[in-house]
């Protein structure tokens, strides 16, 4: 393994620790407390779309692993880190989309416990995935023009 990307396996590996974690042992007691105070039609659906979600989200990061694992093997320049992008790219819409089906469940208990930031912490989830669908989106463009440009000139020499 190489020093550069041993830091940046770490971080994932790290970042999927907490995310575990609550699925394991954080949404189960929160959902607990919850269906005490709202109802349960409101409560299980985001059940649901926390751990929905936490499918893409662990698919980016193990997509992630493996981009750095082909810049490790000197492949960054090939059609697997395309490919690997667009996993990336795919994740990060589908997280967005899954917390933007959870918003009106959200508005039903923001409006009965009268906290509007809790609306505001499901947008910042929405925004944040959709930008890392965008960015990925580019990098990915901007990859396959790379390998395109490399190719062109591997045939011309």
């Amino acid at each position: 393994m190489k020093r550069e990307t041993l830091f940046l396996k770490a971080v994932i590996i790290l970042i999927a620790l907490p995310v575990l974690a609550l699925c394991a042992w954080g949404l189960p007691s929160i959902v607990k407390e919850a269906t005490d105070t709202y109802p349960a039609a409101w409560v299980y659906p985001l059940l649901v779309i926390m751990y929905l979600s936490a499918i893409p989200y662990f698919w980016a990061l193990v997509q992630a692993y493996r981009l750095l694992s082909y810049i490790d093997k000197n492949e960054a320049f090939s059609e697997l880190s395309v490919g690997a992008l667009r996993w990336i790219k795919y994740c990060g819409a589908a997280i967005s989309i899954l917390y933007a089906v959870s918003e009106p469940f959200l508005y039903l208990i923001a409006e009965r416990d009268d906290a509007p930031g809790l609306i505001l912490m499901g947008m910042i989830i929405i925004f944040a995935s959709f930008v890392i669908a965008v960015f990925a989106a580019v990098l990915q463009k901007l990859l396959k023009n790379a390998i395109d440009i490399k190719s062109e000139n591997d045939l011309t020499v």
